[in-house]
């Protein structure tokens, strides 16, 4: 029998019921919806079935299991502490995945949120810290990671990875040992974000036999666990990072993550792992359409980053926040990134209201024009001195030589034999204040802020525009993201509905976002 609901009902609204599955009937003129009924099936005026879409069922069930999240939603590590605890702390209590970005940040600063995490999260909720790639600083790469090691941090997000280190290695490997059914198990879990096929590649190998041995060597695994070893991935996990703000190689997402899709399936062939590969999107995530697609293409879980640093948790400041709520389409560029300066090594960054993209750009190219700062002609250093550095170039090596002799000694040395690294090393300093400036909202240096961000900003702009999450102080981090997967799985049902030939009309669903209070109505009825 079928029972037609209330007729106050609309299908926008019984879409939006995303427990409750439901019937489309036909009927002269148009269509009614119906209460489900199995028996009503084989009824031939029903003309389309809509099945629930818990929020808990998007995505891939063994990242939530393994990860012990309700969502398969990570807020990802943005560097200096943009990516807080309080953003780790407000996702990990309502069953989402947060990364604390530690990148740019010092050993005993990062040991500080490795304390307070481990007091407010404890045991039973799922977070992680990130591991920046170094090349420029391996000696931070390995400090970082020996620290994770000692603290007992059991997952963390590698990111802007070129080649695998013997660090990250060490991280993967470390206190792997075997069940009693025999199984091998790692202590430590990877969560690798990448552009490139041949990074996802390596991540999705074993860790290099040339790693493994020189574990050996130095007594820090045995042979066997070497051999065990062998037999997983560096990662379970490999996030498609796409078009993202920050370090980015700027890939259109549809293209992206099938490759890496594809690769999974090959490497999961190839080394016949005991556990799943996944594959994750990241880059552009931001808004219910781009969710939906992205788990439409078979996206195990999805990664945002610059709509976290528009939100009241971040570490960044209000000022900044106020910027990134203007954002618009046009407002993004390219800049040279602080730690890959001398690679030529580009982030993505917020363009209106700054010029710290135009002003960065100018010092790369006097890093390629010139072999030294004694080399620069006399107009371009009053420049530098005048408008960028406020200072004289010598005051600034000084203030860098401080910096160096805390951080990363051998900088130094090199520095001495090399006047070219010397320049880049100043140049830098421009480049990584630009970034504290930003997250202090340093009234006197708002042209030079350095904002991370992607094009995933302004679409969100315009899907809040008119709603309460237009406002920046109304942006938290789990309203936003419980918006953005409750809007992905009402758009599921909507597609559900289309495939069966049943006509959707031209803006339905709307999805304007909602409160917290009535997000929780819906997804605990």
């Amino acid at each position: 029998m079928l029972v037609p609901i209330a007729s106050e009902d609309t299908l926008e609204r019984a879409l939006g019921r995303v427990h409750d599955p439901f019937l489309v009937v036909e009927r002269p003129g148009g269509y009614e919806l119906a209460e489900w009924d199995p028996a009503a099936l084989a009824t031939d005026r029903v003309a389309g079935y809509v099945p629930p879409c818990r929020l808990e069922h998007l995505g891939d069930r063994s990242f939530r299991a393994e990860h012990r999240v309700r969502f398969p939603y990570i807020s990802g590590a943005m560097a200096n502490g943009i990516a807080s605890c309080e953003i780790v702390e407000a996702m990990g209590r309502a069953g989402l995945l947060g990364i604390f970005g530690a990148a740019g940040m010092a050993p005993s600063a990062v040991e500080a949120a490795i304390e307070r995490l481990g007091r407010t999260l404890g045991p039973s909720r799922a977070y992680g810290f990130n591991l920046i790639h170094s090349p420029n600083e391996p000696e931070l790469e390995a400090a970082v990671v020996a620290l994770y090691l000692r603290r007992g941090v059991r997952l963390v997000e590698a990111s802007a990875y070129l080649d695998l280190t013997l660090p990250v290695v060490r991280y993967r490997v470390l206190g792997i040992s075997r069940d009693a059914s025999g199984r091998v198990v790692p202590a430590n879990r990877i969560i690798a974000k990448v552009s490139r096929f041949e990074v996802a590649s390596k991540f999705f190998a074993p860790p290099p036999a040339k790693c493994l041995r020189a574990l050996v060597d130095s007594g820090e695994i045995t042979p066997e666990q070497a051999e065990w070893a062998g037999r997983i991935p560096m990662a379970d996990d490999v996030t498609a990072e796409a078009d993202s703000g920050g370090h980015t190689d700027n890939q259109p997402a549809i293209v992206l993550l099938p490759t890496m899709l594809a690769l999974r399936d090959r490497m999961q062939a190839q080394y016949r792992y005991g556990r799943p590969l996944r594959v994750g999107a990241a880059g552009g995530i931001s808004t219910p359409w781009s969710a939906a697609a992205a788990l439409a293409m078979g996206a195990a879980y999805l990664v945002t980053g610059s709509v976290n640093q528009a939100c009241v948790e971040s570490g960044t400041s209000d000022v900044v926040r106020r910027m990134l709520a203007e954002a618009r389409q046009a407002d993004i560029a390219m800049a040279p990134a602080a730690d890959m300066f001398e690679m030529g090594i580009k982030v993505q960054v917020l363009k209106r209201g700054t010029m710290f993209a135009m002003r960065a750009a100018k010092l790369y190219e006097l890093y390629r024009s010139y072999g030294s700062l004694a080399e620069l002609p006399a107009p371009e250093r009053d420049a530098l001195e005048k408008n960028l550095f406020r200072a004289s170039l010598d005051t600034i090596w000084e203030e860098t030589q401080a910096f160096f002799r805390r951080r990363d000694p051998s900088q130094l040395d090199r520095a001495a034999r090399d006047p070219k690294h010397r320049m880049a090393l100043v140049f830098r300093w421009y480049l990584g204040k630009a970034s504290h400036w930003a997250n202090a909202g340093e009234p006197s240096r708002r042209i030079d802020y350095q904002v991370w961000c992607g094009p995933a900003m302004a679409a969100f702009n315009d899907w809040v525009r008119g709603s309460f999450l237009e406002r920046p102080e109304s942006r938290r981090v789990v309203t936003v993201a419980l918006n953005i997967l409750y809007g992905a799985a009402v758009l599921q049902r909507a597609r559900v509905l289309a495939a069966q030939g049943v006509e959707v009309p031209a803006g339905t669903p709307r999805l304007a976002p909602l409160e917290l209070a009535e997000l929780e109505d819906r997804l605990n009825p």
